[in-house]
């Protein structure tokens, strides 16, 4: 496991150890604590040194790889675990489809153009995700299953979209929500992306899907009341319409996390074809539950050490907050 001690690598890595699998963790130990059970080894991915000392002499099933970003960097990765390996699974994402989210994402659909040695600098998040897939199949000669996933929440989201409306709402009081409560979402565990993610890997299927949840399996209204039941709160939502958030020019998915107005640009962001996944296996849990143990999870944390994003702050701030309430209300 490349990476797997931050959110969905320690969903990986704790699926993987709850099948009998015995689990080496490859990481510089920053992101978070390793899960018991696995052995850990540290080095950094972008070491060459640190790559030839963690494969020497060594092989394994299976490489579950969770942490690449830029396709030159994965596509090292890939060169020297082939040959140490049977199998590779990449973890990209939806936003790797080449017009996404103005466009609809099927498993049909092509790629962002970006090459498979490409730097930090060659693109944004998608147009790398699909350089680095391009990577993987290129460099690693054997197995490999790339899976492209959509919105991900659950327990040890280091995102903080979910933990972030978990803490507000739970806070009480008058709550600025955005849109339409009828607005549909698509939405998926992490721990139900773990499970398909090693069905199909341990079934050596070399293959792409897009895996999420069914479209509309929770609205937005519907994910905030499931904050508010959990919580116990006594949480007032005010319902804003995009176009009066966009005239505040709030942070579209930052500031409002999970907030995607509806502009062409966006439109297809909540429809994405899941019927190869299902097909092959894939069950997702009511959203209801990822909430529940979101909650769980998150209030053994002090939210003086709750963090709200992974370099980019999540959430708006209390007085941004009262400000558009107190302009929108009139």
């Amino acid at each position: 496991m490349i990476g797997g001690s931050a959110f969905v690598g320690r969903a990986l890595v704790e699926e993987s150890l709850g099948r009998g699998h015995r689990v080496t963790t490859f990481n510089r130990g920053r992101s978070g604590g390793d899960v018991p059970g696995v052995e850990a080894v540290r080095g950094d991915r972008e070491v060459r040194a640190d790559l030839e000392r963690l494969v020497a002499g060594r092989t394994w099933d299976l490489v579950l790889d969770s942490s690449g970003y830029v396709p030159g960097v994965v596509g090292e990765s890939a060169r020297l675990l082939s040959g140490h390996a049977g199998a590779y699974a990449f973890v990209s994402t939806i936003s790797a489809v080449d017009g996404f989210p103005g466009a609809p994402a099927c498993d049909e659909s092509g790629t962002w153009a970006c090459a498979p040695d490409a730097g930090p600098g060659d693109g944004d998040y998608g147009v790398l995700k699909a350089g680095c897939e391009r990577a993987v199949e290129a460099g690693f000669d054997g197995s490999v299953l790339i899976v492209r996933p959509g919105l991900i929440l659950g327990p040890h989201e280091n995102v903080a979209r979910l933990p972030w409306w978990l803490t507000r709402v739970s806070h009480g009081g008058a709550v600025l929500a955005p849109g339409e409560p009828e607005q549909p979402l698509q939405l998926i565990d992490v721990r139900d992306l773990a499970v398909f993610t090693l069905d199909q890997a341990e079934r050596r299927v070399a293959d792409r899907f897009l895996v999420t949840g069914p479209a509309g399996n929770a609205t937005f209204g519907g994910l905030l009341g499931m904050c508010k039941e959990v919580t116990g709160s006594d949480a007032e939502f005010v319902w804003a319409p995009d176009e009066v958030l966009q005239r505040h020019e709030v942070g579209v998915f930052v500031e409002l996390p999970l907030w995607a107005p509806l502009t062409p640009e966006l439109s297809y962001f909540w429809r994405a074809e899941t019927a190869k996944a299902e097909a092959a296996g894939l069950r997702c849990r009511a959203v209801a539950e990822t909430v529940r143990d979101t909650w769980a999870w998150l209030r053994e944390i002090p939210e003086d050490q709750r963090v709200y994003g992974t370099g980019r702050p999540h959430g708006i701030s209390p007085a941004r907050e009262r400000e558009i309430l107190a302009a929108w209300r009139g």
